[in-house]
């Protein structure tokens, strides 16, 4: 064999060693209860839960405890299957948290009673969302 055929061999064997290994790390979206059950069953990898913030009757969000040196704060959290969990984030409260439609958490329970959050990802309602428009004559 000539040594661009080993070398490409080479390359090719080495790309699919990556993408197999990245397959075991991708994520679902999964619920408070799914990630409740992998922490009993000592499974400690960071997983996806959807859902919204909790807001009261007039559509105020609850539940925000903002840390003293403001660098950390609680939050509850309602995910799509109607699981009110209180989320913990060690990191400032970002902009427009407040705004969010959705939020997406990436990470795991640390204890039974709060979801630890590595990473908030937010849905936030678009300023380019398409408005009624009166157009005279049509």
């Amino acid at each position: 064999m000539k040594k661009g055929h080993i070398l490409g061999l080479g390359i090719i064997a080495i790309a699919i060693v990556i993408i197999v290994s990245m397959l075991g790390d991708a994520s679902t979206y999964e619920s408070f209860a799914t990630a409740k059950e992998m922490k009993l069953k000592g499974e400690d990898k960071a997983i996806h839960v959807v859902g919204q913030l909790k807001k009261g009757i007039s559509g105020e969000v609850e539940g925000i405890e903002v840390n003293e040196n403001k660098t950390s704060f609680y939050f509850m959290m309602v995910d799509n299957d109607g699981t009110e969990q209180k989320v913990f984030y060690n990191e400032p409260v970002p902009a427009d948290f407040h705004r969010s439609e959705q939020v997406v958490v990436i990470g795991a329970y640390k204890s039974e009673e709060i979801f630890m959050a590595d990473k908030i990802l937010m849905k936030c309602p678009s300023k380019y969302q398409e408005t009624e428009v009166n157009t005279a004559g049509m």
